[in-house]
């Protein structure tokens, strides 16, 4: 599975190319346009790297990394900003950033500090399994198996399901996984999810695991392991 990055900028310009650019190096690629998006995005943990804007509406960089690992995510940062004081690099890498890039840069030192940093993130932050019953989200492969035989997801089925089994338990509402998922895409709307939720469904029905996945009507969607329910209900 390809790395996913969370590119969050409140320039259009800026965010379409790096969107581009990063995609075609292969990489996922969602993209945020203000600080409480970027902010609800990384808090779902679906993301390999983020980089980071320090200016944006509604919540700074800093302020959004500062939540962020407060809140014990984990996840590589690489923060972009037109400052190149030392005091401004050093107060977001105190914050707890890995990394820091001034504006103009190089679209090929972008790309190398991203690897770089997936790199490090790798071997010294192994992203964990995910499990309910016999259904496993392998993040640090990317894979999705039922009972150890592997499920085949394209990367956006597989960054849907890795949001709704990291919260299981939790209805996640559409307007959560659009957001988790697609971030600001124009074309994605409600209706995008309920279809990739409907081909999660289908893959996970053909090994017998259709029913981890259950929809909550007028909320949202759930995953739970349907025989520890039944036990808890029954």
């Amino acid at each position: 599975m390809n790395p996913r990055v969370l590119v969050v900028d409140d320039e259009p310009g800026v965010r379409k190319a790096l969107q581009r650019g990063l995609r075609a190096e292969g990489m996922d690629v969602v993209t945020a346009a203000d600080g409480p998006s970027a902010l609800r995005l990384a808090q779902t943990g679906a993301f390999d790297v983020l980089l980071l804007d320090i200016m944006l509406p509604g919540l700074s960089g800093y302020r959004v990394l500062q939540h962020l690992r407060a809140e014990g995510v984990h996840t590589p940062v690489l923060l972009v900003s037109a400052k190149d004081g030392e005091v401004d690099q050093a107060d977001g890498l105190d914050l707890g950033a890995d990394g820091y890039l001034v504006k103009p840069f190089s679209f090929v030192v972008l790309v190398a500090q991203v690897r770089a940093v997936l790199r490090r993130s790798a071997a010294e932050h192994p992203r964990g399994t995910l499990r309910i019953g016999g259904l496993v989200v392998d993040r640090a492969v990317r894979e999705v198996r039922w009972r150890e035989d592997p499920v085949a997801l394209s990367p956006r089925e597989f960054a849907l399901l890795e949001v709704l089994v990291g919260r299981a338990g939790t209805v996640v509402t559409k307007d959560e996984l659009l957001r988790a998922v697609w971030g600001d895409e124009q074309a994605a709307t409600r209706n995008v999810v309920e279809v990739y939720v409907g081909y999660v469904r289908r893959k996970l029905d053909a090994v017998g695991a259709g029913a981890f996945v259950r929809t909550v009507r007028g909320h949202g969607y759930l995953a739970s392991d349907p025989e520890l329910d039944q036990a808890i209900t029954g």
